[in-house]
């Protein structure tokens, strides 16, 4: 109604009398809800202004940080047949413990005296050797004595020489004066050919000094070169022996060290989880697996795996939140203050190369700030993770959702230590001029 009226006509013909009027107005519940409507989007309104954190999610494996703390195939360093187990799937075992022995399958190395044949042969090229040693030094001892009478000898031979020269020198000038003197008519023919005849006898005495110094050189050198001759023959023998000692030292070394590969050890202490081998009796190559240990080790991580345009954003040292399979969760990832059932974590280590195609790893160590990790996590575990970024109000979130946008960063990430950040600004406190 208008109520143009001052007089009203409610109490003589109430609203609720007339289905018309009741029509018209608005019934109880329709307020109601319109009420609860406002209130539920002024609330939202507000709620797209409340702060939320971005981040970048990856799912991803529980490992250990140390290469050496991952789980270990134990291989086989040479080709055998499984003759002993030492232990069984699921023991404990110490660094240096025996898990498995295997026999021989090579003809080559059946003889079980094989070491000890080796060393005799050993023994007899040393000695061998050693007499190629002692001949060699007896030749070498040969020829200086050669060599020594050599000088003897001739220095003998060039004094006779000299002698020879001296008395063919006399010989020729009594030979030259009687000579003379006889074709002046001074004395006999016989006593000129008794002169002539000395004179041609010392002249022959002189050329077989000469002769003799030249034969004694000869004689000498002949018997030293034939010395050298053996000499050389002996050091190409030693020569010989020598390597062929060698070969058989390496192949006994090779031998010895073959010997201690029966013994399958094992390289650490840990869990044997896993034996690829079964049974006695089995012959397997060189490289083949054992068996797999699990090392006992409190150096444990996290591998995720990011999207690669996700890669930029990350930095060392940012937060992670984890939720581990098997334990339970209720994770709000844009409000981590209220997250139940999740861990914290730390970035330690961002691959440079994509583990899979358009994906990255990444390794989260424990934070030491936050709840310590559960003791009964395995390796090889899942996990569910989250970076987290920076915060940014709700709308825009949902903004860039809608529209597949990367997660933005207000500030760049830091990278590094402490002790890199002293070191940027160490050339600015050394150099105050500038």
């Amino acid at each position: 109604m208008l109520n143009i009226s001052k007089d009203s006509i409610e109490k003589e013909l109430p609203p609720d009398a007339m289905y018309s009027l009741r029509t018209l107005q608005t019934p109880s519940g329709g307020k109601r809800l319109a009420r609860i409507l406002m209130g539920f989007g002024i609330i939202t309104f507000i709620i797209l202004f409340l702060p939320w954190q971005q981040n970048i999610h990856g799912r991803g494996a529980v490992t250990a940080l140390s290469p050496g703390n991952r789980p270990q195939t134990i291989e086989t360093a040479i080709a055998g047949r499984v003759s002993e187990w030492r232990i069984s799937e699921g023991q404990f075992v110490d660094a240096g413990d025996t898990i498995a022995i295997l026999s021989e399958i090579r003809e080559k190395y059946f003889d079980p005296q094989f070491l000890d044949r080796l060393r005799e042969i050993i023994h007899s090229k040393e000695q061998s050797l050693n007499s190629k040693g002692q001949k060699a030094q007896a030749l070498k001892r040969q020829i200086q004595s050669l060599e020594e009478a050599m000088r003897g000898k001739i220095d003998q031979a060039k004094a006779k020489l000299e002698g020879e020269r001296v008395r063919f020198n006399n010989a020729k000038n009594q030979y030259e004066r009687n000579k003379k003197l006889f074709e002046a008519g001074n004395i006999p023919l016989t006593k000129f050919q008794d002169i002539e005849y000395k004179y041609q006898g010392s002249e022959a005495d002189f050329i077989n000094a000469e002769i003799e110094v030249q034969r004694v050189q000869a004689e000498y050198l002949d018997k030293i070169n034939k010395a050298e001759s053996d000499l050389n023959n002996t050091l190409s023998e030693q020569f010989d022996t020598q390597a062929d000692l060698s070969k058989l030292r390496n192949e006994y070394v090779n031998m010895e060290v073959r010997s201690q590969q029966y013994y399958i050890l094992a390289p650490q202490a840990g869990f044997v989880v896993k034996a690829t081998v079964a049974g006695i009796g089995q012959t397997i190559k060189e490289g083949d697996a054992l068996c797999t240990i699990m090392p006992l080790s409190d150096d444990i991580a996290v591998e995720m795996y990011v999207r690669a345009m996700d890669v930029p954003l990350l930095s060392l040292g940012r937060k992670v939140r984890i939720e581990f399979d098997g334990f339970p969760a209720l994770q709000f990832s844009g409000w981590p203050s209220i997250s139940v059932g999740t861990f914290g974590g730390t970035v330690r280590v961002i691959d440079y190369v994509n583990t899979h195609p358009g994906e990255f790893r990444i390794l989260v160590t424990p934070d030491s700030t936050d709840t310590a990790w559960p003791k009964q996590l395995r390796i090889g575990g899942g996990t569910l993770g989250w970076v987290m970024l920076d915060s940014v109000p709700i709308w825009y979130e949902l903004w860039r959702q809608l529209n597949g946008f990367p997660p933005s960063l207000y500030k760049e990430p830091e990278v590094g230590t402490k002790k890199d950040k002293s070191a940027k600004k160490s050339p600015s406190t050394d150099n105050p001029s500038k």
